[in-house]
């Protein structure tokens, strides 16, 4: 994963809306019109999100007919946040841990 990815990655994550957009479709796929039901958001402002996490990777996007249905991309969020701990807290146990894993010695 390139800077450019985590920074959107980050900055994705940032936004209180967005954070609440992830949690409602975690483990669930969810239209845009569920999402709006379940936040004080207007539609164009839930669908303006939503792009954000596409264009992040953090949603997974199912198309029906004229609905589209989003739900977390959980590998992503696990990738990112791995990438997250090499780059800001190497010299913790979790990085160290979490380098040896990506790295194991011959």
């Amino acid at each position: 994963m390139d800077e450019a990815e985590l920074t959107r990655f980050v900055k994705a994550l940032a936004d209180e809306t967005r954070q609440k957009i992830i949690e409602l479709c975690c483990c669930r796929w969810l239209s845009v019109s569920e999402i709006v039901a379940q936040l004080d958001v207007s539609q164009p402002t839930v669908s303006h999100h939503l792009a954000i996490l596409r264009q992040a990777g953090l949603v997974k996007v199912r198309e029906e007919g004229k609905q589209t249905f989003y739900t977390l991309n959980q590998e992503r969020v696990a990738v990112c946040c791995g990438q997250l701990m090499l780059k800001f807290a190497p010299q913790t146990s979790l990085g160290a841990t979490l380098r040896d894993s990506l790295n194991p010695r011959a």
